[in-house]
């Protein structure tokens, strides 16, 4: 038996955007379903919101996200979700970083690190704190 883990992100409207951006720093496959498709519009004005989407790499990159409607309680937190990206290749970080760094803050900028040959961190447009490096073995 297999399983697989993915990063399901909630929003308040910006599903679909934050699904597209995601899709055009990481590539692949990209899915959005309204709640127009489904036939569970409450709200008029939220038809269109994501109910279900997510963004599927050949690479392994997956991500989830939808919008929580506004009859729902929705707080984005902070720092409630970091989302992880490691691979093994420092020039596919790196350009990945500067991708997703397009109207980001970064709080940690993408440099060598004690315990990695690269590690950044970042809260994007829509909020989300990635934090990026590259893999290192580990010798306890």
């Amino acid at each position: 038996m297999a399983i697989t883990t993915t990063t399901h992100l909630n929003f308040r409207g910006d599903a679909r955007a934050a699904l597209d951006f995601y899709h055009s720093v990481f590539g692949g496959q990209t899915v959005a379903v309204t709640y127009k498709d489904t036939g569970d519009v409450r709200n008029p004005d939220e038809a269109d919101w994501v109910m279900w989407g997510q963004v599927t790499a050949d690479n392994g990159f997956r991500v989830m996200a939808y919008d929580v409607p506004s009859a729902l309680p929705w707080n984005p937190g902070e720092n409630a979700v970091f989302v992880s990206v490691r691979g093994d290749d420092a020039e596919e970080i790196t350009g990945l970083w500067q991708k997703l760094s397009a109207g980001a803050t970064v709080v940690q900028p993408l440099a060598p690190s004690a315990w990695a040959p690269l590690y950044g961190m970042l809260k994007d447009a829509f909020g989300v704190v990635w934090v990026m490096d590259v893999a290192a073995p580990y010798n306890g």
